[in-house]
C-alpha cells in the first residue's frame, strides 16, 4: 500500500457545492428535528441512567465489570449526543445546543465540550491535513512518512510497529480525553493567555468537578476499592475502544492534502472522508458517523436524515467523477491499519 494522495481537481469546480446543497435543501434534509432528537435523547440518557441504577443494585460483586461493559456503551453513545449538539444538529438556538453538549459531555462522559467543539472545528476545516487538522497531528500515532522520520526513542519503535498496537492503544483513548480536558480548561500561554478558547470555563469546570466527585464517589460507595478500581479501568478502557473504533474508520487511511493542494469545499470534504456501509445497527453502533462524507459536508444536518442524503450525494459525485469512498466496517479499519503499516515502513526497513 503507498500513502493516499490527491489527485488534480477538475478546473470547472465554483458552484458544485451550492448546487448540490441545493438539492439537498429542497429535500428538506437540513431541517432539524427537535422530536425526533427529544425522543433520542431521553433513550439514550434513560439508558445511561439505568446502567447506574443498575450498578447500585448489584452492589459490591464481581458482576460489576459485566455492568462496567454496558456502561462502556452506554457512555459512548451519550459522547454521540455531545457530538451532535455541537454541530448544533439538535437545536436552532446557539444556547440550546450548548446546554445539551455540557450536559453530556462535561457532566455525565467527563469531557470539556468547549475545548473538543474548538478541536473537532477545526478537524472539519481541514480533513486530514496535516497542519490543519488535530486529528492528524504527530503524537502517540504518526500519520505520514515525515512524521514517522521525526520521531525519536521509544517512539521511534513504537511508530515502526503502530498497526500492531492501534487497538491496544485505544484502551488509553478515555484516559486521555479526561486529561486532555483538564488541561484545555487550565492551560495558559507564557503571557497568561488562555490556551484553548473556551466560552463557559467556569461552568466546565464545575461540571467536570461534578462528574469525577460523583462518578468516583458513587463507585467507592457501593464496591470495595479494588472492585472499584477494575470497574474504573474497564469502563474508561472499553469507552476509549470504542470510542476509536467508531472514529477511525471515517478518514484514516484516506487523502492527506497539503498546501500545494488546490481544492474547493466540495472535494475537500469528499475525498477525505470514507463511509460505511451498514444498516440500521450499524447507524446506531456507530452514531451515524458511518455517513461521514455526508456529515462532512452538512455538519448541522441532523443525524437521521443522513442516511437519507446519501444517495443524493454520491449519485452528485458520480455526476461530477469525484471519488466517493465507501466499505464495509471491517474492510475500512484494515484500510486504516494498512496505512499505518506503510508509514512505518521506512523505520522498519533500517
Amino acid at each position: 500500500m503507498t500513502t493516499p494522495t490527491m489527485t488534480e481537481p477538475p478546473v470547472r469546480r465554483g458552484s458544485d457545492y451550492a448546487v448540490l446543497s441545493r438539492r439537498v435543501a429542497e429535500a428538506g434534509l437540513l431541517t432539524r428535528r427537535p422530536g425526533g432528537y427529544a425522543v433520542r435523547i431521553v433513550l439514550t440518557l434513560g439508558a445511561f441512567l439505568a446502567g447506574w441504577a443498575v450498578l447500585v443494585a448489584v452492589g459490591d460483586s464481581w458482576a460489576q465489570l459485566l455492568v462496567a461493559v454496558g456502561m462502556a456503551v452506554a457512555t459512548t453513545q451519550v459522547a454521540f449526543l455531545g457530538h451532535d449538539a455541537g454541530h448544533r444538529q439538535m437545536f436552532r438556538r446557539r444556547g440550546h445546543s450548548e446546554a445539551a453538549g455540557l450536559i453530556a459531555g462535561n457532566l455525565a462522559v467527563g469531557t470539556s465540550y468547549g475545548w473538543w467543539v474548538d478541536k473537532h472545528n477545526r478537524h472539519h476545516a481541514n480533513p486530514n491535513h496535516e497542519d490543519e487538522d488535530p486529528d492528524v497531528g504527530a503524537g502517540a500515532l504518526v500519520w505520514t512518512y515525515e512524521q514517522a522520520a521525526g520521531t525519536r526513542g521509544f517512539g521511534r519503535w513504537l511508530a515502526a510497529r503502530q498497526a500492531w498496537f492501534f487497538f491496544p492503544m485505544l484502551l488509553l483513548e478515555g484516559l486521555w480525553l479526561h486529561v486532555a480536558s483538564v488541561r484545555a480548561l487550565a492551560g495558559r500561554e507564557p503571557d497568561g493567555r488562555w490556551t484553548t478558547p473556551i466560552r463557559h470555563r467556569a461552568v466546565e469546570a464545575l461540571l467536570l468537578g461534578a462528574h469525577a466527585v460523583g462518578y468516583l464517589g458513587l463507585l467507592f460507595a457501593v464496591m470495595s476499592p479494588g472492585k472499584a478500581l477494575l470497574f474504573v479501568a474497564v469502563h474508561q478502557g472499553l469507552w476509549g475502544l470504542y470510542m476509536g473504533c467508531a472514529f477511525a474508520p471515517n478518514h484514516k487511511g484516506m487523502p492527506m492534502p497539503s498546501a500545494h493542494d488546490d481544492l474547493d469545499f466540495l472535494r475537500k470534504q469528499v475525498l477525505t472522508s470514507r463511509n460505511v456501509r451498514g444498516g440500521r445497527l450499524v447507524d446506531v453502533a456507530l452514531g451515524a458517523l458511518n455517513y461521514q462524507i455526508e456529515h462532512h459536508l452538512f455538519p448541522n444536518m441532523p443525524r437521521a436524515n443522513l442516511r437519507r442524503a446519501q444517495p443524493i450525494v454520491r449519485a452528485y459525485c458520480a455526476e461530477h467523477g469525484i471519488g466517493y469512498a465507501e466499505t464495509g466496517l471491517v474492510e475500512s479499519y484494515r484500510q486504516a491499519m494498512a496505512h499505518l503499516h506503510e508509514v512505518g515502513r521506512p523505520l522498519r526497513d533500517r
